[in-house]
């Protein structure tokens, strides 16, 4: 029953998500047919090509058929590139994907890290220093995390690459230097804030009546971190991490044009620009899927990560 309240829901948003997308792409300045043709078009021109492409139809019906057929998996044709949006997007979205994957990963072994060494000690100066530099890197945009680390490891040191370059027919990991930098900027925002939680976590299990218990049986300090305090802590932290693999994957597009990595942000900008609305309205349709996705997968983690949970 949880399952299916929670895929009712799920569906229900992603409908709504879908009616605001459709709607807020009709309402953007400029018009797709006649970006298409180009500021040479003349009026009847462009009347041809809307009725050509169906824009000329009621918003309704045409939002009826686009959302049948991306029920269907068909995202439609872009305007521009007369191609398949699922076509366009593929490449994007697995560059997108890759990045996403590699940054909730260094962020899981980081904020584990920090979470852990400030919860076990709170108060202590080890807490204080890390607890405070989290808080520092939470505050700070992801822009002034992205320009710091091109300044220090592009201009000063020559570390790595300043823009992700990739070569032409090429994949990103191609060039593994160039995904280096990105990644460390949504990394560090993402851990900050993911070892606050963490650390938050951490507390409240270190003072459950079953770690007192074993501290009080005489247990070592290892054997009860390890086999007391760390499970109880797996289902807060497991769902705490989804929830941020949906959140990194939703962020990545200002770190993309930073580093002008040829991710999703950057087929969205180039949609906006052109009015090519099929692609604007599919980007956006999949990044809502997948994020309402991901806060699924969360929900039903924490479920699974914790018996009371399960047995109510």
């Amino acid at each position: 029953m949880f399952l299916a309240r929670r895929l009712l829901a799920a569906a229900g948003t992603l409908l709504a998500v879908s009616i605001v997308l459709f709607a807020g792409s009709e309402v953007l300045p400029g018009d797709a047919a006649a970006a298409s043709l180009g500021t040479n078009a003349t009026a009847e021109q462009t009347a041809a090509v809307r009725a050509e492409l169906g824009l000329d139809r009621p918003l309704a019906v045409r939002y009826a058929e686009w959302v049948g057929n991306a029920v269907r998996g068909d995202l439609g044709d872009s305007i521009v590139e007369r191609a398949p949006v699922t076509e366009i997007v593929a490449i994007p979205l697995a560059d997108t994907a890759l990045l996403t994957v590699l940054a909730a990963l260094a962020t899981i072994v980081l904020a584990t890290a920090i979470g852990l060494a400030a919860g076990l000690r709170p108060g202590s100066r080890l807490d204080r220093v890390l607890s405070s530099g989290a808080l520092v890197a939470v505050s700070v945009p992801q822009f002034v995390i992205a320009g710091l680390l091109v300044l220090l490891f592009s201009t000063v040191l020559g570390w790595f690459p300043a823009v992700s370059l990739i070569p032409a027919g090429g994949a990103p990991l191609d060039r593994p230097e160039i995904l280096v930098l990105p990644v460390a900027a949504l990394t560090i925002f993402a851990a900050a804030w993911a070892s606050r939680l963490i650390r938050a976590i951490v507390i409240d299990a270190d003072t459950a009546p079953n770690v007192e218990a074993a501290r009080l049986a005489g247990l070592p300090e290892s054997v009860v971190i390890r086999r007391h305090l760390l499970p109880a802590t797996v289902g807060p932290a497991a769902q705490a991490f989804a929830w941020l693999a949906s959140a990194l994957f939703g962020g990545t597009a200002v770190v993309e044009q930073i580093f002008n990595y040829p991710g999703l942000s950057e087929t969205l900008v180039s949609a906006v620009r052109h009015h090519d609305t099929p692609v604007l309205e599919g980007v956006g349709l999949l990044l809502a899927a997948i994020i309402i996705g991901s806060l699924v997968v969360a929900d039903l983690v924490g479920l699974l990560a914790n018996p009371k949970l399960r047995t109510a």
